[in-house]
């Protein structure tokens, strides 16, 4: 343990990413919240061009299946991304207590745990929407549409996925800032994509759906590589990754309350769209379209709430449990 720790320190003099266990409680949280309000945001954004190409160079069917879609593809990605949660937790959780063995442990497990999640959430994906669609009164005019969106978005969902995976482990030692950096040229990938495949091949939502999966991809690249080639506590190394028992039962248990959370609402959220779908797809076009806005006002409550179990978890693994809970209640 000991050992680990000199090593751990000697490591975190040659890095920048931010060690929430010390310093000012209120301006650390604000840091590091700073970066991931910017990637919600840009995430609105990247939902937005896909519907605004859409609704500009493809038709009103074309545009409702792509705009409605975004409780159906939460309520199968949001349980996931629940349980990459749960990894940050407990990474942070060995990171605040300078163990670097288990930080390394944790980070290859939670990341082997995500690849068989991804393949997990994409057979349920496929196989589940074609009978989600009817449940949820989907017009006839915009079924295909909205199949042909879905099949190509769950074929692709291992990128999404993945992606917050990592956002989570470089989160959980204190890095913000290089999954915005990713998500921002991501962003703009799948604009020039949605651009040349929407706009100049006229292939409608599998365009879009292609865009986004392919543009994705990316980002979950650009974070394996930095994770790979990377010198600081978020070391990856693809010969290590093992399913440890230990550690995924910790994940889990964190993780599951927040995935079934997240699956609740979007339950909830289903119902509605399904009484919204009964009116055709004028009204699937006009709450998709709103929906949209409606995301921007909740981006700095979201921003606070990913950035509060980074601090308390590093700061329980610290000890610093009056630390801790100062955090939260600045965080409320």
């Amino acid at each position: 343990m000991r050992i680990n720790r000199i090593h751990f320190l000697i490591h975190n003099r040659r890095q920048q990413n931010m060690d929430l266990t010390k310093g000012s409680i209120a301006k650390g949280i604000l840091l590091f919240a700073f970066p991931l309000f910017l990637g919600q945001l840009l995430q609105q954004f990247y939902n937005m061009a896909d519907a605004w190409v859409v609704g500009n160079f493809a038709d009103n069917d074309a545009f409702a299946a792509v705009s409605s879609g975004g409780s159906l593809t939460f309520l199968i990605i949001g349980f996931f991304n629940g349980i990459a949660i749960g990894g940050g937790v407990i990474i942070s959780r060995y990171f605040g207590a300078k163990d670097a063995k288990m930080v390394q442990k944790a980070i290859h497990a939670n990341f082997l745990f995500g690849l068989l999640s991804s393949l997990l959430a994409t057979a349920a994906g496929l196989a589940l929407i074609p009978g989600l669609l009817r449940l949820m009164k989907t017009p006839d005019s915009v079924m295909p549409h909205s199949l042909a969106y879905f099949r190509i978005y769950f074929g692709g969902v291992s990128t999404v996925i993945m992606y917050n995976i990592c956002m989570s482990i470089m989160q959980a030692v204190g890095d913000s800032r290089h999954p915005l950096y990713y998500l921002i040229f991501s962003s703009i990938i799948n604009m020039i994509l949605d651009m040349i495949l929407v706009a100049g091949f006229h292939t409608g939502v599998t365009g879009a759906a292609a865009a986004t999966v392919l543009s994705q991809g990316i980002s979950v690249a650009l974070c394996v590589f930095r994770m790979c080639r990377g010198k600081d506590r978020a070391k990856l190394d693809f010969k290590k990754l093992r399913i440890h028992p230990d550690i995924i039962r910790e994940v889990i248990s964190q993780g599951i309350p927040t995935g079934v959370q997240n699956s609740v609402i979007s339950i909830g959220n289903i119902v509605i769209q399904s009484n919204i779908n009964s009116f055709g797809e004028y009204a699937m076009s006009g709450i998709g379209a709103y929906s949209r806005i409606e995301g921007i006002v909740f981006l700095p409550i979201m921003s606070m709430s990913m950035a509060l179990p980074t601090f308390i978890s590093q700061n329980l693994g610290a000890r610093k449990y009056d630390r801790a809970k100062k955090g939260a209640l600045f965080g409320i």
